[in-house]
């Protein structure tokens, strides 16, 4: 387990140089830098293609502008995307740190978005241990309810059978990843898992994390 205030800080530091990866804290920051840049550049292309086709050709009406009208399709998709992220607010770093002090070997995700044909929910960290899925929501307001019966869902849909449990406590939350550490060999000593060929590399517990990031934002 990473501690003290230099290996946090250089955590933070790295998440504004590199790519950060959906589940890992600074996500959504990232996302909104990283959509920015795209949608302007996928907006710049088909503008510089008129510029172009109008400085060629003398005129609008040409083949050319057609294009690049075509080509904004693209970008508008794009904006879309920006919008739905820039709503997301991230995930407190201080919050963060706690967190990780209480992470130790749990497989864990951070800052995730989860839709829902309904409504999406806001989770600011997930703990994987054998059948359990533990989420920390500080925003969420309403019963988590339906966000855990979406979870759980979705995973028996693909063959894991969990009991999943969305806390609004934070430290009732933060005692229950402490639970799933004291006990995580027993947690997941009898558990058969056949590994899934398309992620050999994937560990059961990555796996179920895997899922739960493909339904996030």
């Amino acid at each position: 387990m990473e501690t003290g205030n230099v290996c946090f800080n250089s955590m933070t530091e790295r998440t504004e140089d590199m790519k950060v990866q959906k589940g890992e804290f600074g996500y959504i920051r990232w996302q909104k830098k990283r959509r920015i840049l795209v949608t302007l550049g996928l907006f710049l292309l088909p503008l510089a293609a008129f510029i172009a086709g109008v400085l060629v050709t003398g005129t609008r009406n040409n083949l050319i502008t057609v294009i690049a009208v075509v080509g904004c399709l693209p970008a508008c998709r794009s904006m879309v995307g920006v919008i739905m992220m820039w709503m997301q607010q991230p995930m407190e770093e201080t919050l963060y740190r706690e967190i990780r002090q209480h992470q130790k070997d749990l497989t864990m995700a951070y800052e995730l978005v989860v839709t829902t044909y309904e409504k999406n929910a806001f989770l600011d960290a997930v703990a994987i241990c054998g059948n359990k899925v533990a989420a920390y929501s500080s925003r969420m307001k309403e019963s988590p309810e339906f966000i855990e019966q979406h979870i759980r869902k979705i995973l028996k849909q693909n063959g894991f059978k969990t009991e999943v449990k969305v806390f609004k406590e934070k430290r009732t939350y933060l005692d229950r990843l402490d639970h799933l550490n004291a006990h995580k060999e027993e947690l997941e000593r009898d558990i058969k898992f056949t590994p899934d060929e398309r992620y050999p590399e994937l560990s059961r517990d990555e796996l179920i994390r895997h899922l739960i990031l493909a339904i996030s934002l």
